[in-house]
């Protein structure tokens, strides 16, 4: 292990050593539940530790509640899609359902494309959207967007590519 690591390491001991009963606290007050505050409260830690970052300790409380509203937002909305990829294969016969190991690719696969979407210029989104799910042409989309067909072109083209890196974690 580099000296560097080994000094990230210990600095995020301290921060855990310090804050984590305050932050699971927080999680707990958040969330209503102990057991959903405690995987967060460690993933909050373990981002720490992939940022290779401990803010100074006027700021920790507040970088540390920064980065747990995150987890918090991306853990309702993974719960939105789960829940509404259930009720789609509910609909399903039951001979065709997948396997659970199929479920749980497919999930994850919707949770990552749900957030490149998210991480879209909203008319990109809308375009992308218009586009693949209502089967819209471009024309039609340009008009309801109030943009040109060019400009809807290029949302596409730029979902597109978010997608596909969030799914293959290639960058083109």
């Amino acid at each position: 292990m580099a000296a560097a690591e080994f000094a990230l390491q210990q600095q995020v001991e301290i921060l855990y050593t310090d804050h984590h009963g305050w932050l699971r606290g927080l999680l707990r007050r958040k969330l209503g539940n102990a057991f959903d505050a405690a995987d967060l409260a460690h993933d909050v830690y373990l981002q720490l530790l992939r940022t290779g970052r401990v803010p100074p300790a006027d700021e920790r409380r507040r970088h540390l509640t920064q980065i747990a509203n995150g987890l918090v937002i991306d853990l309702y909305r993974r719960r939105r899609v789960e829940a509404a990829y259930l009720e789609a294969l509910a609909l399903l016969p039951e001979q065709m359902a997948p396997s659970e190991e199929a479920r749980a690719l497919a999930l994850e696969a919707l949770v990552e494309i749900d957030a490149a979407l998210n991480g879209l210029p909203p008319k990109a989104r809308k375009a992308l959207l218009l586009c693949k799910l209502d089967g819209m042409a471009y024309r039609d989309i340009a008009a309801e967007l109030g943009v040109s067909v060019s400009s809807v072109e290029k949302y596409i083209a730029a979902g597109l590519l978010a997608c596909y890196q969030a799914l293959h974690g290639a960058v083109c």
